[in-house]
């Protein structure tokens, strides 16, 4: 019978260091059971609990870890060696270290999509499904629709963050609120994550309001993570995840998303899903890049899908 409870971690420890980063992670449910790779969201993202729960803790053997940078990994915020091919690096390292043989299933949502994609891509032989939601593609598209098309609908949220960037014409919106995060100036660091860090947060929100009350260090180590990805076009090239679908069209593929996702909008989701031809696109009536009833839905699916 499905677990209604959150599992309980079964073991957690950190890999050998690599390059000055040493990743943190966690094992749920069985440890004799079919392994899950779970990918955190963000850049930025920790590991919880809660994301193991869709899996039936007597059947499944469920791992996550914290990305570079993240959560308990250390250095905490660091961006040394810190690039999306050296956390797919790690993924593999973590599986490598645990002794696990049989094949994965790989879940993520929004980032955690992107890299559980990339996953499949660079070990097509070794991933037995996807379980994706919030699909972003982290391309060139995605980044115009942020800084741009975005102001379609938030015209003035849009105005108050590029008015709190650092002024240099040379570098575009998020290079400009990755220096200022890089300065190390509290003042500074504050103001990216009450702007350009809060944008994602209030997209799909019909009051949207910037920034935080408080801001704590793990906000600050967190967007320190997000917004140098961002400025970065997360260290991958244009459009490298539906050019390269091919590799994964034999993977069955779970994909669930909002209808009106304004952080990720659906077209991302629906284009990957018409390239893979053993994927379920179940699109939910709702609004947001989150949702209380995208949630919901996701976990139902899960279980559906994995039988």
């Amino acid at each position: 019978m499905f677990n209604l409870f959150t599992p309980r971690v079964f073991n957690s420890g950190y890999l050998p260091e690599k390059e000055g980063h040493r990743i943190y992670f966690m094992e749920l449910g069985n440890p004799n059971g079919e392994p899950v790779l779970i990918f955190n969201g963000g850049p930025g993202g920790v590991s919880k609990t809660y994301k193991a729960a869709p899996f039936n803790r007597k059947k499944y053997r469920v791992i996550m870890f914290d990305q570079r940078g993240c959560g308990k990994s250390m250095p905490t915020g660091g961006m040394e060696n810190n690039d999306s091919i050296a956390t797919l690096e790690d993924a593999e390292r973590l599986i490598k270290h645990l002794n696990i043989k049989k094949p994965l299933i790989v879940r993520g949502g929004s980032w955690g999509a992107t890299l559980a994609l990339l996953f499949a891509m660079r070990n097509p032989n070794t991933v037995k499904k996807l379980l994706l939601s919030q699909i972003f593609l982290a391309d060139l598209n995605n980044k115009k629709w942020m800084e741009e098309d975005s102001g379609l609908f938030y015209p003035d949220i849009l105005e108050k963050i590029e008015s709190s960037a650092t002024k240099n014409k040379k570098l575009n919106l998020a290079q400009r609120f990755a220096k200022m995060m890089n300065s190390y100036n509290l003042g500074q660091q504050v103001k990216a994550v009450n702007t350009y860090g809060s944008y994602e947060r209030v997209l799909g929100q019909l009051s949207p309001e910037l920034g935080r009350k408080k801001i704590t260090q793990d906000d600050i180590n967190s967007n320190m993570i997000y917004i140098n990805y961002c400025a970065q076009n997360f260290m991958l090239e244009d459009n490298c995840i539906l050019e390269h679908t091919s590799i994964i069209k034999h993977i069955p593929t779970l994909i669930v998303h909002n209808r009106l996702d304004m952080v990720c909008p659906l077209k991302g989701a629906y284009e990957l899903h018409k390239k893979l031809p053993k994927s379920k696109l179940v699109i939910v009536p709702d609004i947001g890049h989150s949702s209380k009833l995208l949630r919901k839905t996701v976990k139902k699916e899960i279980i559906r899908f994995l039988g």
